[in-house]
């Protein structure tokens, strides 16, 4: 059997919702987002959302960290030779920001971890990879890194250039504690009459929801730092539409919803520590991708990382509007599955006389 070369476009239905007014500090003004998704209800949805969002002044979002990682395997052939590799490596630094400024002007070394099993060593490479994801620049970087190591430790052998410790699309806690991609919080405090007018419930349900739903539930699912209703549906829509690494909404998707009452309003936030996007490199040469990444004004001359930053916060906010969505929603028996029967039945419709 050939394998299939001719290039092939798959459609999936999607749409702008908003505008979501970001209130700052570092994104401003009013967004209209794109989604791409086979889950229809999704748009009004999110749509609503960010409608109430917009009303009550506005998200506002902040980056706390941004790193890309990537992990190498080696192996010696004792725990001493292990041992005094990892020791020596910690006072290479300089040495390996030189070879890795030979693989890329963007790339640069923030930080490295270790672990060792046995003989085994782990070594997590953490760069700052400017406007680009990052997957292919730090698995050069990394490469690169590993023929120099390998070359100095001649005890050590090469096991593989992926160690699993990166953490790449699987679900993990050391993303979370030690970052793999852009970690972004967003937040926006919701007045009850708002709350009561377009969200028809009120600050108290959802914050106790997200108690026993979002925070006990995922305990006894027994969830991997992840206390959310539905984050990879908004995180999903958003990649396909901008022409992301998809897959990254497994890591992407541990996030957490923390919702409190400040007297009688809702204070509601998101917490993603694993977003993974950006402005350049695969999957932005389709024309409706760059047609999306200007909308959403990414593509625009500013300094290396500041796109792919912009990228990420308009994400977490949608996550947001969704997320606050969907919650407000299940307060209410029934709401849920008579919006998703209405939304479906007249997508299908549609569908048909088209």
């Amino acid at each position: 059997m050939r394998w299939q070369t001719t290039e092939q476009i798959a459609t999936v239905p999607m749409r702008v919702v908003g505008p979501i007014k970001l209130a700052g500090p570092e994104v401003m003004g009013n967004i209209m987002v794109p989604l791409a998704t086979f889950e229809t209800p999704l748009w009004p949805s999110t749509h609503r959302g960010a409608r109430v969002c917009s009303q009550s002044g506005g998200i506002k979002a902040v980056v706390i960290d941004d790193r890309m990682t990537r992990s190498v395997l080696l192996e010696a052939n004792n725990v001493i030779d292990a041992y005094e590799a990892i020791i020596n490596l910690q006072q290479h630094k300089e040495a390996m920001q030189s070879i890795i400024a030979e693989t890329s002007r963007y790339a640069r070394l923030i930080d490295l971890h270790t672990q060792v099993v046995g003989t085994l060593i782990y070594l997590r490479f953490e760069f700052n990879t400017g406007d680009a994801a990052g997957h292919n620049m730090s698995t050069l970087a990394a490469d690169r890194l590993l023929e120099w190591i390998l070359v100095r430790f001649p005890a050590l052998k090469y096991v593989s250039i992926s160690g699993n410790y990166c953490t790449d699309k699987k679900t993990s806690a050391v993303n979370g504690i030690l970052g793999r991609g852009k970690y972004v919080i967003a937040e926006v405090t919701i007045p009850l009459n708002i709350c009561r007018k377009l969200l028809k419930t009120t600050p108290d349900k959802i914050v106790q929801l997200n108690i026993k739903k979002n925070l006990i539930g995922n305990i006894v699912a027994g969830g991997v730092r992840t206390a959310n209703a539905h984050f990879a549906n908004m995180l999903l829509g958003f990649y396909l539409a901008t022409g992301q690494d998809v897959a990254n909404i497994i890591e992407g998707s541990q996030g957490m919803v923390y919702a409190e009452l400040r007297g009688e309003d809702l204070y509601f936030s998101v917490t993603l520590p694993n977003i993974i996007v950006g402005t350049v490199g695969s999957g932005k040469s389709y024309d409706y991708v760059r047609e999306n990444l200007r909308l959403l004004d990414c593509l625009e001359e500013r300094e290396p990382g500041q796109n792919a930053r912009r990228l990420a916060i308009i994400a977490a906010c949608t996550v947001l509007c969704g997320e606050l969505s969907l919650l407000a929603a299940q307060t209410n028996p029934g709401e849920l599955m008579k919006s998703h029967l209405k939304l479906e039945r007249q997508s299908s419709e549609g569908s048909h006389r088209g």
